[in-house]
């Protein structure tokens, strides 16, 4: 059992910038980012993967950026540019399986085995 935890989120006006962060007791090759939009259906942000691979969703490219160190097995998201349509519970996750990991692939319920969940945290961003 992966255990990981979020932190970070909080209220920015729109145009600030935002740093989340990840710790997961146990690292994973594919790791990533979801939030929930109220209202919306749950969207994959980014991914990474352990040789550093990202993939992002297009609502996000070129204003946020995931990375991740791996030797105090902590996860990233840096999220610039905020906008309130990026207002979201956003939460970290992990896949052990032998999986496509792209950001499209966190839109998943990952509450199948292998797979990893964080209980999130908010963030809002006001006009």
């Amino acid at each position: 059992q992966v255990q990981m935890k979020e932190s970070g989120g909080g209220s920015v006006p729109s145009g600030g910038s935002l740093r989340l962060a990840c710790v997961a007791s146990d690292p994973s090759y594919c790791m990533g980012w979801f939030r929930q939009r109220p209202g919306k259906e749950r969207e994959g942000v980014a991914s990474i993967e352990g040789d550093g691979t990202t993939s992002y969703a297009d609502s996000v490219k070129g204003r946020f950026t995931i990375s991740q160190d791996l030797t105090v097995n902590t996860l990233y998201l840096q999220m610039n540019n905020l906008q309130p349509e990026d207002t979201a519970m956003y939460s970290c996750a992990a896949d052990r399986r032998p999986i496509s990991c792209t950001a499209a692939h966190f839109a998943g319920d990952f509450a199948g085995p292998l797979q990893f969940r964080g209980q999130g945290t908010q963030v809002t961003v006001s006009s």
